[in-house]
């Protein structure tokens, strides 16, 4: 996409979520993991920190897709208190430049983008790495973003029922509401329950502790971890790592602000256990090895997988002539 004629494309929410779906989002995660793995894509070191403020998460995550010829940043974070003033907690804005030059080319709202994009990223985890023959999703966590993992995911497995957990129960109709709408069975259920039915199961939380216990997983369960992106989250045992195949994102964010920092400073597992899910992509790694195989993928969310959604948004924008234009 080249914008340095025709000035600054500004492409808002609702354009991204009229012009990006699940198969998009798919695709372009895909794509970057790949691209990632061989080497011709890279991110940038995250900043993150708490502004000691509304109990605000703010920071930075850039990177540049040589391949896709993709450079930019998202800059956002986490609000908690947002969702009492009917807000998305997430808030976040993506700028992309010409790599070519460095001017700043497109400014791509980031909200549902993030959303989509983490729900594609364990989605992609599924693809590559569930068992054929998984019948059963579980579900921790029904926040904003559950909905998105939710159907993502069930387009990658013939699932039959979705069981699902929550810290607070009342939250958990919305789930049930999307698996009645895909035609799925939905069920309440306990962790250690869940951990009994589920063959994949898909944590997004913003917790501190363990929530799943290593012996609760069932022998052939693929996991995606997806809400630990900071330093001190957990969402799962960290002895499960240890029990599991472990893939990841990126393996520097993984070992430092994803869920293996807990076993990695514990020493349940080392560095080199974990594998970037590009490699099962590029087919450098086989992925699953047999059906009783736990397979466990940390996404702790990349710049490249919010430049490669962004991109797409942008150029989709641009050839439907439906973004707005400005000059700097």
């Amino acid at each position: 996409m080249n914008t340095q004629t025709d000035g600054l494309l500004i492409v808002g929410e609702d354009l991204c979520e009229q012009l990006v779906g699940r198969q998009q989002a798919f695709e372009a995660v895909q794509s970057v993991f790949g691209a990632m793995a061989s080497g011709g894509a890279r991110n940038f070191p995250v900043v993150r920190e708490a502004l000691g403020y509304a109990d605000a998460l703010y920071g930075f995550k850039s990177g540049f897709d040589q391949h896709g010829q993709v450079l930019g940043v998202k800059s956002g974070g986490y609000w908690p208190g947002n969702a009492e003033q009917g807000l998305t907690n997430h808030q976040s804005t993506v700028f992309l430049f010409d790599p070519d030059t460095g001017r700043l080319s497109a400014l791509v709202g980031g909200n549902y983008l993030t959303a989509v994009r983490t729900a594609a990223s364990s989605a992609v985890s599924i693809a590559h790495l569930a068992r054929k023959d998984a019948k059963v999703l579980g579900m921790v966590g029904a926040g904003h973003q559950s909905t998105f993992q939710l159907r993502a995911a069930a387009e990658q497995r013939d699932f039959e029922k979705v069981v699902a957990w929550n810290p607070h129960p009342d939250m958990l109709p919305r789930l049930a509401a999307v698996a009645e709408e895909l035609g799925l069975s939905f069920e309440s259920v306990s962790q250690q329950e869940l951990g009994a039915q589920a063959d994949v199961v898909i944590t997004i939380t913003s917790a501190f502790e363990p929530l799943l216990m290593a012996g609760w997983i069932k022998p052939g369960t693929h996991l995606a971890c997806m809400g630990t992106d900071t330093k001190g989250k957990m969402e799962v045992d960290p002895a499960l790592l240890a029990r599991a195949t472990v893939f990841t994102d990126e393996v520097a964010q993984s070992v430092s602000i994803g869920e293996a920092q807990h076993a990695i400073s514990s020493g349940a597992i080392t560095e080199d256990a974990i594998t970037p899910i590009g490699s099962v992509i590029n087919g450098n790694h086989p992925g699953r090895s047999s059906a009783d195989e736990i397979t466990l993928f940390d996404g702790t969310g990349v710049g490249l997988q919010d430049l490669a959604v962004a991109s797409v948004a942008a150029k989709l924008a641009d050839e439907a002539g439906l973004a707005t234009r400005a000059t700097l």
